[in-house]
């Protein structure tokens, strides 16, 4: 087996995958080995640009794959690191951690928050006790 290195193949079926690879010379026909491949897939809103990952095959429990080289288009090597840790957080913890919100998100007045509950109860309240009072006058 030849050296490792992270790979971006794009397949005649048209899927992209990302995996690490390494190419095996088997009696002079290549075959590309892909450890845990993904699909990345890039969603565009308008908050932004997101990322899609998802294992490549999703029915399976297997992590290593064997691709015959008359079935890829194109491949080339990434160095990009901010790839190569989103799949290393993927395949380590089958989640994507390390791009999580932590779910904390502080509310504004652009989300529609004016008060605590709290602040807007002790305001009814006191508006209430406003009316009552005038009324007894």
């Amino acid at each position: 087996m030849g050296e490792e290195f992270y790979c971006v193949i794009k397949l005649i079926s048209g899927e992209e995958i990302f995996s690490l690879i390494s190419i095996d010379e088997n009696d002079g026909d290549p075959i590309i080995v892909a450890q845990n491949p993904l699909s990345f897939k890039i969603i565009h809103n308008s908050n932004g640009s997101l990322i899609k990952v998802k294992p490549w095959m999703e029915l399976t429990s297997d992590d290593v794959y064997l691709i015959k080289y008359d079935k890829v288009i194109t491949m080339t090597e990434t160095n990009d690191k901010r790839m190569i840790d989103i799949y290393n957080d993927y395949v380590e913890n089958d989640s994507i951690d390390f791009y999580k919100p932590t779910g904390q998100v502080e509310v504004s007045t652009d989300m529609g928050y004016v008060a605590t509950v709290e602040e807007s109860r002790e305001k009814l309240e006191r508006l209430f006790n406003q009316n009552t009072e005038s009324k007894d006058i």
